[in-house]
């Protein structure tokens, strides 16, 4: 009955997100509003972006925040996560809101599968959250990437339901910032537990612990 009720949360999380992505996506092409026209605005100033503001994240856009990264240190990936709109010095609160809850939301489910681990097997966790929400083939959100079904284990027994630990808060916050011990990988496992005869099949970039990160 225990299971069920936190499948049940699940599933009540996984709609929220849907009817809110707005809450939990970082701008990336394709959004829209006003963060993106305030990011428009800095990247002309600067002379990373011609043209003019339409509030539009379209790919000149992407590539002047690639740019922009590449130029101040940070993981040129596009998006304009928490580090990049930090360094660009815009801040609102929807921006920190939305944040905030996805650090949270990404160390319950660190704090569930790897709490555990060592701190870097902890970030490397994390860092595989972000790697698919960059990625095609999963939801572009860390929310939707968490709650997709059959992902993870933590959510599917319930334990991402417990508070995470400090050490995982901040493996999350280091995580989202860009720090990435997988190697860019998008799945993880313990080879001592799995019986997904599929998920061995995934080519191996490293071991961090009790767990194998693969593309």
């Amino acid at each position: 009955m225990k299971l069920k009720y936190h499948k049940l949360i699940a599933v009540v999380m996984s709609l929220v997100m849907l009817l809110q992505p707005q809450a939990y996506a970082l701008s990336r092409r394709g959004s829209q509003g006003s963060e993106v026209r305030q990011i428009q605005q800095r990247l002309i100033q600067w002379g990373y972006l011609s043209g003019s503001v339409d509030g539009i994240y379209g790919a000149k856009t992407e590539a002047a925040v690639k740019r922009f990264q590449r130029n101040n240190g940070l993981t040129p990936d596009g998006i304009a996560g928490a580090a990049t709109l930090s360094k660009m010095g815009i801040s609102s609160q929807t921006t920190q809101s939305s944040s905030n809850n996805n650090i949270r939301l990404l160390a319950m489910l660190i704090s569930g599968e790897a709490r555990g681990e060592t701190y870097e097997g902890q970030v490397a966790v994390g860092a595989v959250v972000l790697n698919r929400v960059k990625h095609a083939s999963f939801p572009n959100s860390v929310a939707g990437v968490i709650y997709q079904n059959g992902a993870f284990t933590a959510v599917d027994d319930g334990q991402i339901n417990m508070s995470p630990t400090d050490s995982c808060m901040k493996a999350a916050r280091d995580a989202i910032n860009g720090w990435d011990p997988s190697g860019g990988a998008i799945y993880y496992y313990n080879p001592s537990t799995a019986t997904n005869q599929w998920i061995r099949s995934r080519p191996i970039i490293k071991r961090i612990g009790k767990h194998v990160f693969c593309k």
